[in-house]
């Protein structure tokens, strides 16, 4: 993976597809700009404060209490009294996260992933009271559509309000490859990241393959390495190659092993953590589905930080299908890295949740659709 992120083909195609246009694609999305995101290099940036606030999940919880949660302050989504008639949150299988991070007076929003459908997101935006005016930048985790599902509808119905050339990171040329699930002999359709939506609402597209400064406050994993007993966990299967509108994914942008391939076992080399290091606490590390592997996740962090410590992990950690054994084996690994909080999410499931409780009592939130964790000053 090292030798084609810094290959020669690779700083060729990453010329052809400069500020200019995609130039891969089509004329008809000729539009699309992508760049490299800007590398981090050295120790990440320090934020005083990082909120995270959990915009569509599958769960909400109505009656659960705001108030402190050990060092973390917790505030959950009720319902406007107001309201008529009454309107509440959605909730589906996907995830959206909003983040706000601050560094003395300055301050810096980023949206991350979309869930399933724009109704759900738009509906949960509107009610949480984010304007997509102050966003900052975007990211995609990974092309499956349950995080990208919700974005053209997004685009709709903010696009006059989205800054021009607002940052969109993605981890790579494989978030466009059109996927497909179920039995391969019975393919379900996964969907297509949709090019045009994104050319057309005048996004700047970065590819953060590498570890990547996000919005000047975070930062991204970049290609997450199987450090640990973990595999890609219940892959799909992707598509190589562009359609005759230039929808889909151009093989000379993805690693010379799948270029000459039709179809490819999802590895999810293009999946990416977002992480933060608050002032004085430690690592922040958002997996929103973790099918490199939430402990690889965390490696991944680390190594590319410097930081050890780790203050909270959350996110999908894509435990629901797993076996009890692999369960426990990844609370059991997880628990080695000391965090001060786990908040699973998404697709991480029950047994997780009930065994992390007992291993790390005092450490593990219950999250719901429209929870805002704080951590930090």
């Amino acid at each position: 993976m090292n030798d084609y992120l810094g290959s020669s083909e690779r700083r060729g195609l990453m010329a052809a597809m400069g500020p200019g246009g995609l130039g891969l694609a089509g004329g008809v999305f000729s539009n699309l700009r992508v760049a490299q995101a800007q590398a981090l290099t050295g120790t990440p940036p320090e934020v005083e404060r990082l909120s995270v606030q959990v915009v569509t999940d599958s769960y909400h919880h109505l009656f659960l209490p705001s108030g402190a949660f050990g060092e973390v302050a917790v505030q959950h989504w009720a319902r406007p009294a107001t309201s008529a008639p009454p309107r509440t949150l959605q909730n589906e299988w996907g995830l959206a996260l909003h983040l706000q991070s601050a560094r003395g007076a300055e301050t810096r929003q980023v949206l991350v992933d979309f869930g399933f459908t724009g109704d759900t997101l738009n509906n949960n935006l509107e009610l949480l009271g984010i304007d997509a005016a102050k966003l900052d930048a975007m990211l995609l985790s990974h092309g499956h559509y349950d995080h990208f599902g919700g974005m053209v509808g997004f685009l709709a119905a903010h696009r006059e309000k989205i800054r021009p050339g607002l940052p969109f990171y993605l981890g790579g040329e494989e978030c466009f490859c059109s996927r497909e699930t179920g039995p391969a002999d019975a393919p379900s359709n996964f969907g297509t990241l949709d090019r045009r939506a994104i050319a057309e609402a005048g996004l700047q597209v970065l590819f953060a393959e590498r570890p990547s400064l996000l919005a000047d406050h975070g930062f991204t994993t970049g290609y997450i390495p199987l450090a640990s007993f973990e595999k890609p966990a219940q892959p799909s299967r992707m598509k190589v190659g562009l359609a005759p509108d230039g929808a889909g994914c151009a093989p000379a942008g993805l690693p010379a092993g799948k270029r000459e391939l039709s179809l490819v076992t999802d590895d999810f080399q293009h999946e990416h953590a977002a992480c933060y290091n608050v002032k004085g606490k430690g690592l922040v590390v958002m997996t929103s589905c973790g099918h490199r592997g939430i402990v690889n996740s965390v490696h991944g962090a680390i190594k590319v930080s410097g930081i050890s410590k780790v203050h909270a992990i959350l996110g999908g950690f894509h435990l629901m299908p797993m076996s009890q054994e692999y369960v426990h084996s990844t609370v059991a690994a997880l628990k080695e890295f000391d965090p001060d909080y786990l908040i699973p999410m998404h697709c991480t499931g029950t047994p997780f949740y009930e065994a992390a409780k007992q291993e790390l009592p005092g450490r593990v939130l219950l999250s719901s659709t429209g929870s805002r964790y704080t951590f930090g000053a």
